[in-house]
């Protein structure tokens, strides 16, 4: 029997409950929140529709997995796909059938589009299984981040650092009004967050940015989630900055940071970097990720993790899928910038 023979025996399997969906997330290399149930969970609230698919050969062992994210525009329907789909050793040779075989189960029209972030998922056997399905890579600037090598060792970060942010660092290491901590109780990460919540949403107003991140859609999610880090540092007794962060098989990534405008004049900001930089050395993780950068957009930011971190990498291209060559090249067009 010829591969393609074979491959025609792939089947969907919707995935209802939660905890085996994340059982088979992370079993997975490339499995991150955004493939996570929780994540899905937090889309639903914003209005999306939840698909969780597994797909499996003829001998019911899995090959591959897909969050899908669905939402109605009109007549046309955007499918968004986060974090996969993922591939199990089983399904690295047979990439292109699996994500035919999504495409048919999800069966766009010629108004819908299809759109799949691997954001770290990324493998030869997806990677290939896209592009020969018809899927057009899609990248921005804002596709861009900094990483730490742990691999070295903390003291050789340190001494990569750039002098005068080592010299920040070790100034707020001596201020003995500032205390960091990561958070395990449910009811102070709860504090922790809501506290967030408040600096966020003063943020946004200080330096007028736009954001989509909902926190009161995310607020129990994450401080239920152990894989999400939630570290506090106080001036005294009064939290000036609070930074989230996910984990990864291999990898611990930077996602929100809120702070009081005081942690821009006590060091806090320096500090907190550092006590992340030592959790993922302890969880034996090889790469701090610092969650993207925007030097165009966003100079100061980026100067300042620039100061710690020097090596730029990609987080790899949006994949568009559409049947119709105009729906497709408008989405191009517009994700590109």
């Amino acid at each position: 029997m010829t591969r393609a023979r074979r491959d025609t025996g792939l089947r969907i399997v919707l995935v209802e409950d939660v905890s085996a969906w994340d059982d088979l997330v992370w079993a997975q290399p490339g499995g991150t929140i955004f493939a996570a149930s929780g994540w899905g969970v937090y889309k639903h609230r914003r209005g999306a529709r939840i698909e969780r698919l597994s797909v499996v050969d003829e001998r019911e062992r899995l090959v591959g997995l897909a969050q899908v994210q669905i939402r109605r525009r009109g007549p046309s329907r955007q499918i968004y796909v986060q974090g996969g789909p993922l591939l199990t050793r089983e399904g690295e040779c047979r990439g292109e059938s699996v994500i035919r075989r999504l495409i048919g189960h999800i069966a766009p029209s010629p108004l819908d589009l299809l759109v799949v972030d691997l954001d770290r998922a990324a493998s030869p056997g997806v990677l290939l299984g896209l592009l020969t399905a018809g899927f057009r890579p899609v990248s921005a600037p804002r596709r861009h981040t900094l990483e730490v090598d742990l691999s070295r060792g903390l003291d050789a970060v340190l001494a990569g650092m750039d002098r005068r942010w080592r010299k920040a660092l070790r100034k707020a290491l001596r201020n003995p009004a500032l205390t960091a901590r990561f958070l395990e109780d449910p009811a102070e990460r709860l504090a922790a967050f809501d506290a967030f919540a408040a600096m966020y949403a003063a943020l946004k107003a200080r330096k007028g940015f736009p954001s989509r991140f909902d926190c009161a859609a995310y607020r129990d999610l994450v401080a239920g989630d152990p894989r999400q880090p939630i570290l506090e540092v106080r001036e005294g007794d009064e939290p000036c900055l609070v930074r989230l962060l996910h984990l990864g098989r291999d990898r611990t990534t930077a996602f929100f940071t809120a702070a009081t405008e005081r942690a821009n004049l006590n060091g806090a900001a320096y500090l907190a970097v550092w006590c992340c930089l030592g959790r993922a050395a302890e969880a034996g993780h090889r790469v701090f990720d610092v969650g993207g950068i925007d030097p165009a957009a966003n100079r100061g930011v980026y100067d300042f993790k620039r100061g710690f971190a020097r090596h730029a990498v990609t987080s790899g291209p949006l994949w568009i899928y559409a049947r119709s060559r105009l729906v497709a090249a408008a989405a191009c067009l517009v994700l590109a910038r």
